[in-house]
């Protein structure tokens, strides 16, 4: 289990990135969902020990990590948005460099662990081929298996499907559920299919405060009658939101498909739209920011 509890966090330049976050995750796929700077970076790294909060704790299986970073370090895998290689190394080279910069001083045992990381991930067949000449995906599955590097029991992935195509998302997809069952694996995405796809467990962040949390399926429940659906001109937009709680738009065959949350049926046409994990987070997300939570997609 691991425990965040009030932790809070400003930058000298005055944005406040965290604001009095607690949140217990346990064993297991968690999604922490959020646009883009919602401050779930800050809060991984964070996490990761790699900067210090201004205020609050965090515990792991007892370890307190604000406290004792070296022990959360021993045991922790961390796969950052964005992560450096040597471009000229070969994926096996790398993973036994850092298997030595993580304690493993037996080259018999360095090599066991390289090869079964790299079956892991599907890349022992390019084990020899230069990290400069991945692919987006081939890099993403490097990266997670330099994560795995000494068994860690809390792994963190920061925003790992930003930017693949499809077929690489799947493959990352199968990847990470295949290891996120015995130890607590914290993906953290603005990508709300990743989180649907993959977390039993999850909370919303946006503006560096925990806006919901809890099942995925549960809080879509709670919006069962709620989500209404039109198809409008675009010049229609600006009354439709006048009138009703726009939370979403997406752009299909050239109109725009307003998705609004209301008790009672709308009228006007609107028709009842199955509420999907998408709502849940637009919906989230304007509580948050009324004045600009709408959000538009294409379709």
């Amino acid at each position: 289990m691991l425990s965040i509890s009030s932790i809070s966090k400003t930058y000298p330049n005055g944005v406040r990135a965290l604001n009095d976050v607690s949140i217990d995750i346990p064993v297991g796929m968690f999604g922490l969902l959020g646009p883009n700077g919602a401050g779930k970076s800050t809060l991984m790294r964070t996490i990761a020990t790699l900067q210090q909060p201004d205020s609050g704790k965090i515990v792991f299986d007892g370890i307190d990590v604000l406290g004792e970073p070296d022990r959360l370090r021993r045991t922790l895998g961390y796969l950052p948005q964005d992560f450096g290689v040597y471009p000229r190394i070969s994926a096996e080279g790398m993973l036994d460099h850092l298997a030595v910069l993580k304690g493993i001083v037996s080259r018999s045992d360095r090599k066991q662990l390289v090869d079964a990381l790299l079956h892991q991930v599907n890349l022992r067949q390019v084990r020899k081929k230069a990290l400069a000449g991945f692919s987006g995906g081939m890099r993403q599955r490097f990266g997670i298996a330099q994560a795995l590097i000494g068994d860690p029991k809390l792994l963190i992935v920061d925003e790992p499907t930003a930017g693949l195509d499809p077929e690489e998302r799947v493959r990352f997809h199968n990847l990470l559920s295949e290891i996120g069952e015995d130890r607590v694996v914290i993906l953290s995405t603005h990508i709300v299919e990743d989180v649907a796809d993959l977390c039993p467990r999850m909370a919303i962040l946006a503006n560096g405060q925990i806006v919901r949390e809890g099942v995925p399926q549960a809080l879509t429940a709670e919006l069962e009658g709620k989500v209404w659906r039109k198809a409008i001109d675009r010049g229609e937009l600006a009354q439709c939101r006048e009138r009703h709680r726009v939370i979403s738009t997406h752009l299909r065959a050239g109109r725009t498909v307003v998705h609004v949350v209301g008790d009672t049926d709308p009228g006007e046409g609107f028709e009842p739209h199955a509420p999907m994990l998408e709502d849940v987070y637009f919906a989230s997300l304007h509580e948050k920011t009324p004045a600009g939570g709408t959000q538009t997609t294409a379709a």
